[in-house]
């Protein structure tokens, strides 16, 4: 696992200076991730598919490019607060159906830092081209230790890294097209703490009766990473000089997080009485990433007054699964005859959403513009399944920006700040389910129920804020 890909990993990270990952409670849009811009931060996104204010339509629209002239440079950087905590009255059995003791696991998201680079050079009249790096998706929630709910998550990692290339020309009379490829590189890590209940409980005491604290709990820390290919189509139409509109449709594909399973205090059931073990095994988690398609408009209401809209549709129901599948055959957890046996499975079954934003800017003065925008973002999570990993909910973004430009020298300067007001809170009731029949609850044998179960309900606050620089040769 770490041959070649940790090359290429590092090499991500040398020019990206910091790794991208956002906390699991801020998005609502599954694990994809919104602050990409400091410029489109400030209206919510709101039509960016048809306002190539930037080299950033690289990645929001690569037809916007045939609107720039020369060479453009665009940087800059996202922070996320998040604050989620599940509340005191969390509560969790384990596979006998005995309480397990712990905390609410305290807060699992921790701020972040979302860094991207652009930019884009005009060829000729009809041709231009661009590259960007940028933080597609990513998550990341972190339980404390005694976290009452351990045996069904502790440590959830997505990083994501995109370079992409892209292209675009236009026919000189108000239209244009785009295309480019996303290169992902993406790096996942699972963890949480095994029950060794129904291990305990089938060990007899002396006196004849069960024992059901006979063994400790283990820990499996499971880890991998990938390279998938996403492609991207873009089409900006001006129907006029107040009027524009925008395009873009994106592929999904599907990532395989190869790497290992390590397993501490393992028990295997089928074994009798034994010893707990380390063990080890070669496994892959697949994740589904959905195909988008993104429309914006803009509309120049006066010489000082612009207005933006737009929507996005995402196909996250290609999400039904998190599962860890064995690479090998004979595997020290699995021990099954062939590869392909699931170690472990959890029921998703994310359900497509939608996006929508608007937007608006001032320019004030030649030099100062003033933004502001508002997106209702819906949660891809199904609230029959929702789990202690992404404990998502819908929410309404809220956003301010300013931009400076330097028209002799070419520089340009966005900030920007938004809140998140989330739907109510995010509410969790977790079984074990099985892999295939995902919505029954697991059997630990043939008539006994896994009574696993884990209840909680989380208070979610968040805030985000971004810098962009542009140039201009």
């Amino acid at each position: 696992m770490r041959n070649n890909k940790s090359k290429l990993y590092s090499a991500i990270r040398f020019v990206t200076l910091t790794a991208a990952v956002a906390p699991a409670p801020a998005l609502a849009g599954g694990f994809a991730l919104n602050e990409q811009s400091a410029s489109a931060m400030g209206v919510a996104n709101a039509g960016t598919a048809a306002n190539p204010e930037n080299a950033t339509t690289v990645l929001f629209n690569p037809a916007g490019m045939s609107q720039l002239s020369g060479t453009n440079l665009s940087f800059g950087a996202a922070v996320l607060d998040i604050d989620a905590e599940a509340k005191n009255d969390a509560q969790a059995t384990n596979q006998i159906g005995l309480p397990v003791q712990g905390s609410s696991g305290g807060d699992i998201a921790d701020p972040a830092v979302l860094p991207n680079l652009y930019m884009t050079h005009e060829v000729s009249d009809s041709v231009d081209v661009g590259f960007g790096i940028h933080a597609p998706f990513g998550l990341a929630a972190d339980y404390e230790d005694d976290f009452v709910g351990r045996y069904f998550a502790d440590e959830t990692e997505l990083t994501a890294i995109s370079f992409s290339p892209s292209i675009s020309v236009n026919n000189g009379n108000g239209l244009s097209m785009g295309a480019g490829i996303n290169i992902i590189y993406a790096e996942g890590k699972l963890t949480r703490f095994l029950d060794n209940s129904a291990s305990s409980v089938a060990v007899t005491a002396p006196s004849g009766t069960p024992n059901p604290g006979f063994y400790d709990e283990g820990y499996a820390d499971i880890e991998g990473d990938d390279v998938g290919v996403t492609f991207r189509v873009g089409f900006l139409y001006e129907l006029s000089e107040q009027t524009q509109f925008g395009l873009m449709a994106q592929t999904g594909t599907e990532l395989n997080l190869e790497g290992d399973a390590e397993l501490s205090n393992f028990v295997n059931p089928a074994n009798g009485v034994v010893t707990p073990t380390s063990a080890t095994e070669k496994v892959e988690v697949p994740l589904a990433i959905p195909e988008s398609i993104t429309f914006g408009a803009r509309y120049h209401l006066t010489d000082t007054v612009t207005l933006l809209a737009g929507a996005t549709y995402a196909k996250w129901s290609r999400f039904e699964e998190l599962d860890i599948v064995s690479r090998e055959a004979g595997g020290e957890v699995t021990q099954a005859p062939q590869e392909g046996a699931v170690l472990s499975h959890v029921t998703e079954k994310w359900q497509n959403t939608w996006q929508f934003n608007v937007g608006a800017i001032w320019q004030a003065t030649p030099e100062w513009a003033f933004k502001t925008g508002y997106a209702f973002d819906e949660s891809p999570v199904n609230d029959d399944f929702v789990t202690a990993r992404i404990p998502s909910n819908d929410r309404h973004w809220l956003t301010l920006g300013a931009q400076w430009a330097d028209q002799r020298s070419g520089w340009t300067v966005d900030v920007a700040a938004g809140t998140l007001i989330f739907d109510g809170n995010g509410r969790v009731d977790e079984f074990n389910y099985e892999h295939e029949n995902p919505s029954q609850v697991a059997e630990l044998q043939p008539g006994v129920t896994d009574q696993s179960n884990y209840q909680g309900e989380y208070e979610l606050e968040a805030w985000s804020a971004g810098i962009q620089v542009s140039k201009s040769f």
